[in-house]
This record gives structure tokens, C-alpha cells and sequence, in this order.
């Protein structure tokens, strides 16, 4: 119900419910295998190479069949949030309690404290009802894997700087789109998803210095060897970056995740202190070098140029949504009726699981393009099975997930698939 304006930070997913901050995608870890430690600064130690743990793919698979329980309960109470507002007359009722906030209209039929109070109460109401499963996803179901280090304490505090971003991004984004209802209701979802582009365009430059400091602290790489190797390589991808930096993951969590982040002068190789502490420097060459080649292959303009096409379909169908219901209801005072708000978010959730597919078949053919770069530029395929299997390890991800949840919810290719393409890498080079 509520809307996303903020996209995952990290490159990875989040657990459905997770409230606590931003993070790479969660794996169970009950028993988290020692393959390195960690230097003052932050440093690769050698490792043997990595065996996938059996007994930890039996918690994967456990694990994971609970996160889509979590999923499809969560998307239930959406679904019956919205349903109630839409068919019971609850949705004119909220409108007409708030009727005194509508005096002020800067906009002819804009209703700007109205239109933010409307969305304060389904935000406020949205967020009490999400708050037992992101409590019980986010901090009691990690913590019972091992997988979170933070005290409740610290869990809450990610939660409410959650919070306070989601209600000022949000409180934004619906004022814009109900302004632009009033002011263009033949032609607002063209100017909303500019507006749209604009917006994430200037957070992927943002993300790396003003958002992700705001959940982990952020240092400079001290281990000098190895931020001049991962710059190397950098350089041999034809990659301006503006350092290499660690990410204190471990305050929070036990999964490993690296990124190269930001746009323009703001771009640069951030690599979590948990991976740093549990693969060799080898691997964390490969984890860099499949890193790299997302910008190579330019994947970053590709997908947003993807996800504005996406919008733009879903905002016009909205658009055309919207007006053959409120043409077809004489309840609804006009498109910038803060009433609309249930059926605008009814609307834009349906679309977006209609095109979920889409967006994750994208995502995973161009994680795969990012591993045969890696593969091919480092001619490694022991490292890229090693940190594969590490990463399975110690992020609990699941070997061999059910097809329809690949096809339907998996933004990246299962690590069973990507263990095979580095077999088949390694026995080409061996010929």
C-alpha cells in the first residue's frame, strides 16, 4: 500500500518484513564457517578453498520457504488494506473527516494538507500493520539463523532512520503526482515519470555518500595492497572510481556483499568488511571483477532506461484507470481526490507484479553478463567457484530455488546455476 520511492540501497535484496537497514540480500548463518580474519583496516587473508556446506543449504531452503511465507502474508495485508478502502466506503469516509484540511488550495483542485493527511493516516496504518512482520522478519528470524549482529535496540534505531526517509521521500512523491492530477490530468504520468528518471538518476549519485553513511560507517580501505589491486583492475575496466572504501557490515550483519556505487564523481568501490574478513584476495578480485563489468556493460543506464519504460507503461495505464473510474463514480470529486489514493495504489500494484517478471528476467541476464566478464577478465574459475560457494556459505543463499520462484521473485541467477557456468568455464580452459 504504501508507495517506494526509496528503492533497495544495496545491490542485493532484503528479507520481505526487514526493517532494519539497508543490506545485501539475507542468508541464514548458524554456524559461520572461519575462512579468513580480518586485519586491522580491513584485509584478505589466504583461505583455503571453499566446500559448500550441506547442512547450511538445509537451513537455505528452510529459510527461504519461510521469507516467501512472509512475502505472500505481507502482500495479503496489503491487498486487504486496499480492498477495505476501495469497497467499503472507508476511503470517502477518511476524505470527508479531513475535509477541514482542503481549504487551502495553492493549485485549483490541488488539496495539498488534505492530500498529505489522507496519505499520513494509510501511511501511519500501513506501517502499525507491517510492523509485527518486519519485527519478526528483520530482527527475531535473522537473529534465530545468526545472520543479525544488532542488539533490538540498534534494529529499531535502522528502523525509525527508515522511517523518517520513506516519509519524507514519500510524502514528496504523492504531493508531486496529486499536484500534477490537478494541474494535468490529460498529461501527469508523462511529467511523473520524468519526474521519476530525474529522481533516480540523482539518488544512484547520492546513494554512496549521503545514504548508505547514514546506516553503516563508511572508512577508507587501509589495506593498501589490496585497494591498489581492486584499482587495477578499475583501470583495466576504463572505471573512473573515487577510492576504495569498507563498509562495517559486521555491526549489523554476517552476509558479505561489495558494490561499485555512485554516478559520475561520487562513484566508488565499497566492499563490506564481512566479505573482507572471509575470502581470499583472489575471490574478492572475481567479486570486484563481476562488479566492474556491470559498469562496462553499461547495466546502470540500461536499467534505468528499462525501469522508466516500465514506469511510463504503468503510469499511463494507471492514467487511463483512473479516469474511467472517476468518470464512472460520482463519489470521487475529481482525479485529485485524495480518495483516489486506494485505487491509484491498487493500480500501480497490480502493474507491478504483472511486470515483476520482467524487471527480474532483466536483472538476472545481466548478472550473468557480470560473472562471464569476471570469469573471462580474470581467467579464474577456481576463485569464482570458491567465492561462489562462499557466498553461499555465508549469505544462506539457496543452491537450486523452485523455477517459479526464479522466474517470478529472483532478481539474480540461483548460485547452483552460477556454480555451473564457472565448472563449464574452467573445463573449456583445461581443453
Amino acid at each position: 500500500m504504501r508507495w517506494r520511492v526509496l528503492s533497495r540501497i544495496p545491490l542485493t535484496r532484503r528479507a520481505t518484513g526487514e526493517a532494519a537497514a539497508p543490506g545485501p540480500e539475507p542468508g541464514a548463518d548458524v554456524a559461520l564457517v572461519g575462512h579468513g580474519s580480518a586485519q586491522p583496516g580491513g584485509s584478505a587473508l589466504p583461505a583455503p578453498a571453499a566446500e559448500l556446506d550441506d547442512e547450511r543449504q538445509r537451513l537455505a531452503r528452510q529459510y527461504a520457504r519461510q521469507r516467501r511465507v512472509l512475502s505472500l502474508v505481507n502482500l495479503g495485508i496489503g491487498a486487504a488494506v486496499v480492498i477495505v478502502l476501495l469497497f467499503s466506503g472507508l476511503g470517502f469516509a477518511l476524505r470527508d473527516a479531513l475535509a477541514a484540511a482542503g481549504a487551502w488550495r495553492p493549485v485549483p483542485g490541488w488539496v495539498p494538507l488534505q492530500v498529505g493527511a489522507y496519505f499520513g493516516v494509510l501511511f501511519a496504518a500501513t506501517f502499525l500493520l507491517d510492523l509485527p512482520l518486519s519485527y519478526y522478519g528483520g530482527y527475531v528470524l535473522r537473529h534465530r539463523y545468526q545472520l543479525s549482529t544488532q542488539s533490538r535496540g540498534a534494529w529499531v534505531i535502522d528502523l525509525l532512520k527508515g522511517l523518517a526517509l520513506s516519509v519524507v521521500f514519500e510524502v514528496l512523491a504523492v504531493e508531486a503526482v496529486y499536484l500534477l492530477l490537478a494541474a494535468l490530468p490529460d498529461w501527469w504520468w508523462l511529467v511523473a515519470g520524468g519526474a521519476m528518471l530525474l529522481v533516480t538518476v540523482v539518488l544512484a549519485q547520492l546513494t554512496p555518500v549521503l545514504l548508505l553513511p547514514i546506516f553503516f560507517k563508511v572508512t577508507p580501505l587501509k589495506d593498501e595492497a589490496l585497494a591498489q589491486r581492486v584499482l587495477a583492475q578499475a583501470r583495466r575496466a576504463h572505471t573512473r572510481v573515487r577510492g576504495v572504501y569498507v563498509m562495517r557490515m559486521s555491526a549489523k550483519m554476517r552476509e558479505a556483499n561489495a558494490m561499485l556505487a555512485g554516478l559520475g564523481r561520487t562513484r566508488r568501490i565499497l566492499i563490506g568488511d564481512t566479505l573482507l574478513s572471509e575470502f581470499t584476495p583472489d575471490e574478492i578480485e572475481v567479486v570486484m571483477a563481476h562488479e566492474l563489468g556491470h559498469h562496462v556493460h553499461r547495466d546502470i543506464p540500461k536499467g534505468i532506461a528499462l525501469q522508466t519504460v516500465v514506469t511510463l507503461g504503468g503510469l499511463f495505464l494507471v492514467n487511463l484507470v483512473l479516469h474511467a473510474v472517476v468518470g464512472g463514480v460520482p463519489a470521487y470529486h475529481g482525479l485529485a481526490d485524495p480518495a483516489t489514493m486506494p485505487l491509484l495504489a491498487a493500480a500501480l500494484g497490480v502493474f507491478g507484479l504483472m511486470t515483476l517478471p520482467l524487471t527480474n528476467g532483466f536483472s538476472r541476464l545481466v548478472e550473468r553478463q557480470a560473472d562471464v566478464y569476471a570469469l573471462e577478465t580474470t581467467r579464474d574459475a577456481a576463485a569464482f567457484l570458491s567465492a561462489m560457494t562462499r557466498l553461499a556459505n555465508q549469505n544462506l543463499a539457496e543452491l537450486n530455488p523452485p523455477g517459479w520462484v526464479v522466474f517470478l521473485l529472483d532478481d539474480h541467477p540461483s548460485t547452483g546455476r552460477r556454480l555451473a557456468m564457472g565448472r563449464r568455464f574452467a573445463a573449456e580452459r583445461s581443453q
